[in-house]
């Protein structure tokens, strides 16, 4: 069942105030080769209308995996603890969206 963008859009805040993150600028449109992005100047995320047909924890990889960004500009250790930390085991999830239609 597909979510609409204002129930998708509140589990981004939900989760940007569980990691503390204020959010400005939420935009949600298709997008041909990723699933969201990050724009640091404006602090806008967009995300891919795709993932509103898709699993509550593949949605919720890509929420969390934004987020983070607004602290953390890389995957290094610490954004991979910190996924790990609020996902668990991120890299199963990681793994199915890739296999699912290569992107990142």
């Amino acid at each position: 069942m597909a979510l609409t963008k204002e129930a998708f859009k509140a589990r981004v805040y939900e989760w940007a105030q569980k990691l503390d993150i204020e959010v400005k600028t939420i935009s949600i449109r298709p997008m041909k080769n990723k699933w969201a992005s990050y724009t640091k100047k404006s602090q806008l995320l967009i995300f891919n209308t795709e993932l509103l047909t898709m699993s509550k924890k593949i949605g919720d990889y890509v929420i969390v995996h934004e987020l983070l960004h607004f602290n953390v500009p890389n995957h290094g250790k610490l954004w991979k603890s910190l996924m790990l930390a609020y996902l668990g085991d991120y890299e199963k999830i990681e793994k199915k969206i890739k296999m699912r239609c290569g992107r990142e």
